[in-house]
């Protein structure tokens, strides 16, 4: 019996340790050979040198299991890089099909601490990495539908966070890039559907080296034998089913995942409208219809991710 994915080839950003490294694996077993990008800074900032080692480290893990995968040493983030990344997929495997966008750094600051520089450098690594890889894919496989291929196959899975749904407050760099991310999503994915390519994204909550103070204190395996909730291996069989054939009609959707858990996320909804019963809105009609309707809201409807979907301290 065929693999899900045989046949295919993907890209992998950030493949070289955590959720990145568990996609690069799930898809390879799943049949796809990959290539897996990781620039291999130790820092999760981004500081330290950079080195190949992780994504030599991933690639040989998929070729030792009879797998087929190159690594690649790059930032995403810088034009040129991904111009090469993408070349280099279509150069060892024929053609690209899967493009995982994965690859973060986090230089969190509250927002009356913030530099321009921590601002800058996650915004350019999150953001413009995802745009600069999603580019160079879509003139891949728009080149292949205008030069009169039938059946051009195209997926884009995209990392968003929670931290843009609900909100964090010593991450304003990080929650704006991936709000941006979901933005970018939703766009490529109108603009690319007619090529048969689709664009997803996904919020992943997964215990990694990018989050492990954020989830200190949440529960961890009682047992030797059980699977950590947030375990990125939660979070790498969504990635295969949206790079799948299986996933056609999936397209410009928003996941959270974690722990056994899939939710699809719905676009935002008005939740009131007013009219003016004048030809203009003033300051005292407004001020008469908005403040009694918030005043009867809680003070801050800012609340943690945790509570909407069942994570708990423990």
């Amino acid at each position: 019996m065929s693999l899900p994915l045989e046949g295919l080839s993907a890209i992998v950003t950030g493949a070289g340790r955590g959720l990145g490294r568990a996609e690069a694996l799930e898809l390879a077993r799943l049949g796809a050979s990959v290539v897996v990008n990781d620039y291999g800074q130790p820092g999760r900032d981004g500081s330290g040198e950079a080195s190949a080692a992780p994504g030599e480290e991933v690639a040989a893990e998929i070729t030792a299991a009879g797998g087929r995968a190159v690594a690649h040493l790059g930032d995403v983030s810088d034009f040129e890089t991904a111009r090469a990344l993408v070349d280099l997929a279509v150069a060892e495997f024929g053609k690209l099909d899967v493009l995982v966008n994965n690859a973060g750094i986090l230089r969190d600051r509250m927002i009356f601490s913030m530099s321009e520089d921590e601002w800058d450098s996650v915004v350019r690594v999150h953001l413009k990495g995802h745009f600069n890889t999603t580019r160079f894919a879509a003139v891949h496989w728009r080149g292949r539908a205008k030069a009169g291929e039938t059946g051009v196959y195209g997926r884009i899975v995209n990392t968003s966070s929670e931290a843009f749904l609900a909100g964090s407050a010593g991450q304003p760099n990080y929650a704006a890039a991936k709000g941006g991310i979901v933005g970018l999503t939703t766009s490529t994915a109108l603009a690319l559907a007619k090529y048969g390519v689709t664009a997803n994204a996904i919020c992943p909550r997964a215990r990694t080296r990018m989050t492990e103070d954020v989830f200190a204190g949440f529960a961890e395996p009682s047992g030797e034998d059980e699977l950590d909730p947030l375990s990125p291996e939660h979070v790498a069989p969504l990635v295969g089913y949206l790079a799948s054939p299986a996933a056609a009609r999936v397209n410009g959707q928003l996941l959270v995942v974690h722990g056994g858990m899939v939710a699809v996320v719905e676009r935002p909804r008005v939740a009131a409208k007013f009219d003016t019963a004048k030809e203009a809105f003033g300051f005292e009609e407004l001020d008469g219809l908005l403040s009694p309707y918030f005043a009867e809201r809680p003070p801050n409807e800012t609340f943690a991710a945790a509570e909407v979907l069942g994570l708990k301290k423990g």
